[in-house]
């Protein structure tokens, strides 16, 4: 494997760790349910895509493919995980799930 591949392999990597990361320190954090649903749907989504981007980087730079399965996770993760967080948050809405103080935008209130 060449230094350059082995160079977007790793920030790829890196990039795909810390978007997890924060993701996953926003859902601890976050003080209510639509907070702590914006951090894992768009930070590991982000974080999700730079690893599998890494795998295909790997192995066409092994002469073993492209990497369509890679492809394929990254396409139905994009679609998915944007389209389920907003249906989650229209069934929160409606059952108008508690929020804290601190949350701007209360929907249901306007």
């Amino acid at each position: 494997m060449t230094f350059i591949a082995e160079l977007i392999v790793s920030i790829l990597l890196v990039t795909g760790g810390v978007f997890a990361l924060v993701g996953a320190i926003g859902l601890a954090r976050f003080p209510d349910f639509f907070t702590r649903l914006h951090g894992p749907t768009k930070a590991t989504t982000l974080g999700v895509g730079s690893i599998a981007m890494a795998s295909v980087v790997y192995f066409f730079s092994q002469g073993q493919g492209t990497g369509l399965t890679e492809f394929l996770i990254m396409v139905f993760l994009f679609m998915t995980a944007p389209i389920s967080a907003n249906i989650i948050a229209k069934a929160a809405m409606h059952i108008k799930v508690g929020i804290t103080d601190r949350t701007r935008g209360r929907p249901w209130d306007q």
